[in-house]
């Protein structure tokens, strides 16, 4: 084991390095004011919001299907859940417009109902949602994989019904998980680039008319307002990504802790 932690150590480094230089590139050297114009900022409050929104329909849409595949052992829909994060993620932007698109049956009924995808803010969250749900239901699904399973079992045994079961001894016994895997992917989202760079370069609606994302931001300041911008930029952007990985890491070790029911500890 004596060669394992000076291995560890130098596999850190190459993962942290680029980050830190970058850090302290933007904030020193190539400190840039234009970096952290008030553009920037309604970028990066953009990327928060829409993450976090995704993050919440995350949480309602797929926790049951995290646990389904958890406990039905259903290879098929777990390989088929994980679709979103094996294409190239312009893909699912394009099939976002497609679906939405006056030229399918599906896109005609969605905009006579007046449900549009392209440069909205609508558009902006569903492909975040998409791309960050299967780091949301692979997370669960560990978390779910290793939960006690004796609450179920007594549960099941009093004549429990599965909708029951899940509302009232998972549900209740998984806070932990559900909001570490909810972080990790807003954390996911936030990083997000290809697709909402099809399908909402620009938010045209209120509160955020006109503003980009994070992501979309950076590489549009890398491009027109050259390297020293996007790298004071990207500094800032890191920070608060830092931040939520920061509280994500204090929520799993200090506020939840498992709770049990039907009689067990609370």
């Amino acid at each position: 084991m004596n060669w394992l932690r000076p291995y560890t150590y130098f596999s850190i480094i190459i993962l942290v390095l680029p980050v830190a230089l970058l850090v302290y590139e933007g904030f020193g050297p190539m400190y840039n004011s234009g970096g952290v114009s008030m553009g920037v900022l309604r970028s990066i409050e953009l990327s928060f919001a829409g993450s976090a929104t995704a993050g919440l329909v995350n949480v309602v849409l797929f926790t049951p299907l995290a646990y389904y595949v958890s406990r039905r052992r259903n290879e098929l829909i777990a390989a088929l859940s994980d679709i979103p994060a094996s294409i190239p993620h312009p893909i699912v932007g394009i099939s976002l417009l497609l679906l939405d698109s006056p030229i399918t049956p599906i896109g005609r009924v969605l905009l006579s109902a007046g449900i549009n995808f392209f440069d909205t803010y609508l558009g902006f969250v569903s492909a975040l949602t998409i791309i960050s749900a299967p780091i949301y239901v692979t997370a669960l699904r560990s978390y779910f994989d290793s939960m006690e399973r004796s609450a179920e079992n007594f549960a099941v045994s009093l004549g429990a019904p599965p909708h029951r079961l899940f509302s009232d001894v998972v549900v209740p016994n998984s806070y932990g998980g559900i909001v570490n895997a909810l972080l990790t992917s807003i954390s996911r989202a936030l990083s997000e680039f290809g697709s909402v760079a099809i399908v909402a370069y620009y938010v045209l609606q209120q509160p955020f008319y006109g503003v980009e994302s994070a992501s979309v931001k950076i590489y549009e300041l890398y491009g027109y307002s050259g390297p020293s911008v996007a790298v004071t930029a990207s500094a800032l952007m890191i920070v608060f990504s830092l931040l939520l990985l920061l509280a994500s890491r204090l929520i799993k070790r200090y506020f939840f802790k498992p709770i049990y029911t039907l009689g067990g500890p609370s």
